[in-house]
C-alpha cells in the first residue's frame, strides 16, 4: 500500500498540514507529495515510487541489515537510513521492526512492515493546523520526534507497571498465605518488560545513529533552515531514554534478584518443615519399633496400663522436639 501526504489544499491561517490519502492502483504518484509511505509494499508499488524520485527502494533483507555502512549511506542525492522501530508494544508479544527513511529534495519516503503507533501519531498531528512544515526534512524530523516520544510514553508505563510489580513482590505477609503462584506470575511479568526495556533502548541506539548520520551528512543550506538545532534537541532526547533505559533495567534486575531470593526463601521454608516433621516423629518411630519387636520376655506385654504407656510415650517423645524447636525459635 502507498500512503501519499502532501501540502493540505485548503488556506490554513493557523500554520501548515498534510493531507493523506491511499494512492489508487495504477495512478502515477501526484508531484506535489512530500512523502510517501510504502506499507508491505509489493515490487510494482516499489518500482513506482523507484521511477518518480529515481531512487532504489531497499529490500526487506537489505533493511534487517545491522553494518551501518548498509543502513545509513548517500547514494544519488538521497539519504537512506534504516531505523528500528517498537511495534506492539501494548500486546504480550512486542516486536521490533525496520524502517527505512529516504530523504530527497523532492520528498521523503518511508519503507515499513508493520505499524508502529508513532506513525500513527504523527500523522494525527501533522494533519492538524501547523503540525507540520511542508519540506521533506520536516517530515522526517516529526517522524523521528514521534518515535522518540512513544519510546518516552512506552518506558514511562513500563516504569509504573515496575512500581506496581514491587509493592506486589514485598507486600507484608502478615496473611500467612504461600505466594508461590504469585511469585510465578511475578518472574513473568519482570521478563516481559525487561523485553521491552531491552527493545526500546535497541531503537533509541538505531534512532541515534540515525540522527548522526543525518546531522553529519546534511548540506549546509539544509542545516541552517533550523533542523540542525532540533537534531540536537532530539539527540540530547534519545540519551536521556536511553540512560532512563538503564535505570529500569537496573530495576527489573533487582527485582528479579530479589523475587528469585523470595522462591528460595519460601522453599527454604517447606524444606525446613519438611526437616522439623521428619525429626519430631522420629522418637515417636523408635518407640513404636521397639514395643513392636514381640519379643517374650518384655515386662509392658503383661502389662494392664502397657498400651496406654505406649501411647503416651509416643506422644511426649513428639511433644518435646517440638516444644524444644518452638523454644529455640526454629519454628
Amino acid at each position: 500500500m502507498i500512503l501519499i501526504h502532501r501540502p493540505a489544499q485548503a488556506v490554513n491561517p493557523k500554520g501548515e498540514s498534510l493531507d493523506r490519502f491511499v494512492l489508487p492502483e495504477g495512478e502515477p504518484i501526484p508531484p506535489d507529495a512530500i512523502w510517501v509511505d510504502l506499507i508491505d509494499p509489493s515490487r510494482d508499488e516499489d518500482k513506482l515510487v523507484e521511477h518518480h524520485l529515481n531512487i532504489e527502494i531497499p529490500t526487506r533483507e537489505e533493511m534487517a541489515d545491522i553494518e551501518p555502512s548498509e543502513i545509513l549511506y548517500h547514494e544519488n542525492n538521497a539519504r537512506y537510513m534504516t531505523a528500528r522501530v517498537l511495534c506492539s508494544s501494548d500486546t504480550d508479544n512486542p516486536k521490533l521492526i525496520d524502517v527505512s527513511f529516504i530523504l530527497t529534495e523532492q520528498a521523503l519516503v518511508t519503507v515499513r512492515y508493520g505499524e508502529p503507533r508513532s506513525f500513527s501519531m504523527f500523522m494525527s498531528r501533522a494533519g492538524k493546523p501547523g503540525g507540520c512544515r511542508h519540506q521533506p526534512e520536516a517530515v522526517l524530523d516529526g517522524l523521528v520526534e514521534a518515535i522518540i516520544d512513544r519510546a518516552a510514553e512506552i518506558l514511562g508505563t513500563v516504569g509504573q507497571h515496575i512500581d506496581r510489580l514491587s509493592q506486589a513482590i514485598f507486600e507484608n505477609e502478615k496473611k500467612g498465605k504461600r505466594r508461590t503462584a504469585s511469585f510465578r506470575a511475578a518472574l513473568k511479568s519482570i521478563g516481559r518488560k525487561a523485553d521491552v526495556i531491552s527493545k526500546v533502548r535497541e531503537s533509541m541506539v538505531s534512532v541515534e545513529r540515525l540522527l548522526l548520520f543525518l546531522s553529519a551528512s546534511m548540506p549546509r543550506p539544509q542545516k541552517t533552515r533550523g533542523y540542525q538545532a532540533e537534531w540536537r534537541t532530539a539527540l540530547r532526547d534519545v540519551q536521556s531514554i536511553e540512560e532512563h533505559a538503564t535505570f529500569l533495567s537496573s530495576k527489573v534486575q533487582f527485582l528479579l534478584d530479589a523475587t528469585l531470593g523470595l522462591v528460595s526463601i519460601e522453599q527454604n521454608d517447606i524444606i525446613k518443615i519438611f526437616s522439623v516433621m521428619s525429626v519430631i516423629f522420629l522418637p515417636p518411630t523408635l518407640v513404636s519399633s521397639l514395643y513392636g519387636m514381640n519379643f517374650r520376655l518384655m515386662p509392658e506385654l503383661n502389662w494392664e496400663y502397657g498400651y496406654l504407656w505406649a501411647i503416651g510415650l509416643m506422644i511426649s517423645a513428639a511433644v518435646v522436639p517440638y516444644l524444644f524447636f518452638r523454644w529455640k525459635r526454629w519454628l
